[in-house]
């Protein structure tokens, strides 16, 4: 009979490869795997903000939702998501907010609204919108994200990607100079303008729209 790691390894798709050890439980910052070994879990903040495992409150909370109400089409309000809506403003200071399942989604958003930002208030041209990584980066495996990394292991047998993006060293914004000015569309009234604006906003961007999609990429 295969266990654990055998069925993962024959019905798993190629992604990680995880160390040999099948967890099974976890409190607080321990883990235990099937052979009653306790571990100190240092891996619990990879690529994510951890609280620990099992925590009474958000088991708590957890069951309680679940008990009530599951995941619901954003179609409709919830008497759940405003109030915590308010809450990651005010702890962020920005204007709005749009929640995000995954890191990945936060910066595909993000980029979405910084060239929506760039065409509908900033006056780009249409399809010229740039957007400027640094080297090092690591944002996520999307065709986009992937495509702006400098990392040859990430886009290796991915291409072609989208266009649109330019890296510059990590520091190196000083030395980096945009390669046009754009200027908003004359015929734009500054209601058209503030009306545009509001579009972005709605996309999880600040009215006080930042130049890189560096402020907005927070998950």
């Amino acid at each position: 009979m295969n266990g654990p790691i055998e069925l993962e390894e024959i019905y798993g798709a190629a992604n990680y490869e995880p160390l040999p050890v099948v967890l099974v439980r976890g409190e607080g910052v321990y883990l235990w795997d099937d052979e009653g070994r306790r571990y100190l879990d240092m891996m619990g903040a990879y690529s994510a903000v951890s609280h620990g495992h099992c925590h009474p409150r958000l088991v708590r909370a957890l069951t309680e939702q679940a008990a009530r109400l599951g995941v619901v089409s954003r179609a409709f309000y919830t008497d759940s998501l405003g109030p915590f809506l308010k809450r990651a403003c005010e702890l962020t200071g920005l204007d709005a907010a749009l929640p995000m399942n995954t890191g990945a989604e936060a910066v595909e958003t993000a980029l979405k609204a910084a060239r929506k930002w760039a065409y509908a208030v900033k006056g780009v041209a249409p399809g010229k919108a740039e957007i400027i990584a640094c080297d090092g980066n690591f944002h996520g495996r999307t065709i986009a994200i992937v495509g702006m990394s400098s990392h040859h292991q990430y886009k290796d047998g991915f291409g072609p990607f989208p266009q649109g993006f330019r890296r510059i060293p990590f520091g190196g914004s000083r030395r980096w100079k945009p390669r046009s000015r754009p200027t908003p569309p004359p015929s734009w009234s500054n209601r058209s303008r503030a009306k545009a604006a509001s579009s972005c906003r709605r996309m999880a961007i600040s009215r006080h729209a930042p130049s890189s999609a560096a402020d907005t990429m927070c998950c």
